[in-house]
């Protein structure tokens, strides 16, 4: 039998007392349970903290601490938020650390899966599963990878996490794909298992708006990270197949061009954009059977 190394879970929380309960439930119900679990409530002014208060008088490893309040919710502050927890964790011994989403449900044997996984294989760094999404809905990987790992519940072992530096607190998004980039980047292996998912409460990237302004924000972010202009067509196409059909890939579309006309600057690393973009354009040749793309 596999020795599970013992694992360590932040949340960073912003006004999330419709979900957080539920999260709370189904991290008690686990079979392996963390050595410590920090909720950072991040600025809330609902009934979030309440709500972690009177779990953690129940449960002597579930940790409590209160950010200052901010206007914005963005993902620069929950970089921030998630610092914070990594910080309260720092003196224990552990070997995973996991970032959760307070708007997460997980299967029971959840951490106890994937902490073997990690066992398993000493070289894979970063690793998760599927989301299950409100509609019923699973990622489709046709123009992702199972090596991309959502960042809704993103489990890394220690040495990976800390090698990449942590999360790069980007405000516009897509911290958890820098981290999982970087840490191929690095030489660690990273990984999506199909065979567990989570259970995502809110349609994803709509915390703030609606379906098609959220299409518009992931086509920024896209642009942001510095995805080839190829790999985003693309990617455009496939989102006018989901609902509202045509419309979603347009405003997908219309995010990454509108993006790259504005932006004087990318925050992150030409290393890292080049190493993205090499994946991305390999990813399309074994889709579409073509012997060459442009690269760069």
């Amino acid at each position: 039998m596999l020795d599970l190394l013992p694992y360590v879970v932040v949340t960073p929380a912003r006004n999330e007392d419709q979900f957080i309960e539920s999260t709370i439930q189904s991290v008690v119900a686990q079979t392996v349970r963390p050595l410590k679990w920090v909720i950072v409530s991040d600025g809330s002014t609902d009934g979030t903290d309440e709500i972690v208060k009177r779990y953690a008088v129940q449960h002597e490893w579930l940790e409590l601490i209160r950010a200052p309040e901010r206007k914005e919710r963005h993902f620069g502050g929950k970089v921030s938020a998630f610092d914070a927890g990594w910080a309260r964790v720092a003196g224990l011994s552990y070997g995973v650390i996991a970032c959760l989403d307070a708007d997460i449900t997980l299967e029971r044997d959840h951490f106890e899966y994937l902490l073997g996984k990690l066992a398993a294989d000493p070289k894979l760094g970063v690793i998760g599963t599927p989301n299950r999404e409100v509609s019923g809905e699973i990622h489709d990987f046709r123009f992702t990878s199972v090596d991309d790992v959502s960042g809704t519940c993103q489990v890394f072992r220690r040495e990976c996490f800390e090698a990449i530096g942590g999360y790069v607190p980007v405000r516009q998004g897509n911290i958890d794909t820098i981290a999982v980039v970087t840490a191929r980047m690095k030489g660690w292996k990273t990984r999506t298992f199909t065979e567990r998912v989570t259970s995502h409460q809110r349609e994803m990237g709509t915390a703030q708006c609606g379906p098609i302004r959220a299409s518009f924000n992931s086509g920024v972010k896209d642009h942001l990270i510095g995805n080839h202009p190829i790999w985003e067509l693309f990617r455009s196409t496939y989102q006018m197949t989901k609902s509202p059909f045509v419309i979603r890939g347009i405003a997908f579309e219309a995010g990454y061009v509108w993006s790259s006309l504005i932006s004087s600057s990318i925050p992150v690393s030409r290393e890292l954009i080049d190493f993205r973009r090499s994946e991305q354009m390999d990813r399309l040749k074994q889709l579409l059977g073509m012997k060459s793309l442009v690269r760069k």
